[in-house]
């Protein structure tokens, strides 16, 4: 381990040093230039609500709910939007990440505390891809769920070799498979048959989500897949790989562009997520109310629609997610530990060590429980995602309301109450969960 050298701002080197400003800013181009320059991180963060977390419990709310949940993904994107924007302006205003300023402005047992559950966090999310890629290559290729959670740690090799090509050849990978996903639920959509009124009266929600306990834990699950907390702190950093002016005006520029590129690349990622509940939904209009397997869904789609095809897609879909996680996830792992540690380690040894401890409890449940189990430990992971979310949102809500910090960036009063009324929901909701489990 290589300490960091204090040679940035508060006296932190600057955040994921290898990519920090890599990216140009054409000065004086037109609008369209700007946007290009600035299209990347919002796709980055993106792909970390599409993945097979996201997966399992929409799976399991629509097959089970029908429509019923669909305006909890809907209101998990908007906070989604509103978040990742707060993290974005953070990192672009002060010019250090979340992490950094947590263990500049808290206590050191308190910044150590909010590295664990950060940590704890990214265990989780690698988890629910550890299973996810197993399950699409058991499903493509055939291959036994517990050699392919072994497989999964292949895929060290592949970020290795990106990172070595520039950021930006990490962004168009990403983007690409964002494309591919997408264009296999646009095909899934086009062999299903929608019921356009029912999803528009589901649309309003209703009270049922918060007083019935089943539908509760997985509508908090859905929200945990959707706002992953380590996303927060990947957004702030990975916004400062562009090279901005370094003046008002320039992050002024930085903040609207890059928050352009967030809300476009999450609106994609919330189309994605209401295809795959709806296409759950077609499960649930077909009496099959206990799909929460994702190899289930996969058995099922291809009589269902008529089509061999929309099995095939669904794997690949689900392939291309997984891997996609993975890349976000180790960056998001190297943020946090430079962040909150002043440490650096080899990215193969951070990915590996990670990767690892998801690798051990997914191997011991697919070869103890098979199966039957994935599904449970894959939305139990996301209900830790969201229990550890309120941790990460705190501390950014703070900063980007303290007025000494952000100067002219800080936070409207309407921008203040509308993200600490967020931070108080999410807080009782995962209190509500913990009760209502308790008891």
């Amino acid at each position: 381990m290589i300490p960091l050298e204090p040679n940035w701002a508060g006296g932190f080197a600057p955040s994921l040093p290898e990519a920090f400003r890599s990216v140009a800013v054409p000065t004086g181009a037109q609008f369209w230039r700007k946007i290009g320059a600035f299209t990347g991180p919002g796709f980055l963060v993106a792909v970390g609500y599409i993945d097979p977390g996201n997966w399992a419990t929409d799976l399991a709310g629509g097959s089970k709910y029908g429509y019923t949940l669909l305006p909890v993904i809907v209101i998990a994107n908007l906070v989604a939007i509103l978040l990742q924007a707060l993290a974005l302006r953070l990192g672009i205003a002060t010019g250090r990440d979340l992490a950094q300023l947590c263990r500049q402005r808290f206590s050191r047992s308190a910044a150590l505390c909010l590295w664990v559950t950060c940590e704890l966090a990214i265990i989780a999310c690698d988890l629910a891809e550890v299973i996810g890629s197993a399950i699409a290559l058991q499903l493509l290729f055939g291959i036994p769920l517990a050699v392919g959670v072994c497989l999964t740690a292949v895929d060290v090799l592949l970020i290795l070799w990106l990172a070595n090509h520039g950021f930006r050849c990490i962004e168009a990978l990403v983007i690409a498979l964002l494309v591919l996903i997408g264009g296999c639920f646009a095909m899934e959509l086009v062999f299903s048959r929608l019921d356009a009124g029912a999803i528009a009266v589901a649309l309003v929600s209703s009270p049922q989500i918060v007083s019935d306990p089943g539908m509760l834990y997985i509508a908090i699950g859905i929200l945990g897949s959707t706002v992953m907390p380590h996303n927060l702190y990947l957004h702030s950093s990975i916004a400062q790989t562009r090279s901005y002016a370094l003046n008002e005006r320039g992050k002024r520029e930085a903040i609207r562009f890059a928050g352009i590129d967030s809300t476009a690349a999450l609106m994609a990622a919330l189309v994605i997520n209401a295809a795959i509940l709806i296409l759950a939904a077609e499960f649930h209009r077909t009496g099959h109310t206990e799909i929460s397997e994702i190899g289930d869904a996969f058995r099922l789609l291809g009589p269902m629609f008529g089509t061999g095809l929309a099995s095939v897609l669904f794997a690949i879909a689900l392939l291309a997610s997984g891997q996609n996680s993975t890349l976000t996830g180790t960056l998001a792992g190297q943020i946090v530990m430079e962040g909150f540690l002043q440490l650096r380690i080899s990215p193969a040894a951070r990915r590996l060590a990670t990767r690892l401890i998801a690798i051990v409890p997914a191997a011991i449940v697919t070869t103890a429980c098979g199966e039957s189990a994935t599904a449970q430990l894959l939305i139990l992971s996301q209900v830790v995602l969201s229990l550890q979310l309120t941790f990460a949102v705190v501390p950014l809500v703070m900063f980007t309301g303290d007025k000494a910090l952000m100067g002219i960036f800080v936070n409207s009063r309407l921008a203040a109450i509308g993200s600490w009324s967020t931070a108080a929901l999410i807080a009782v909701l995962n209190g509500w969960l913990v009760w209502l489990t308790v008891s």
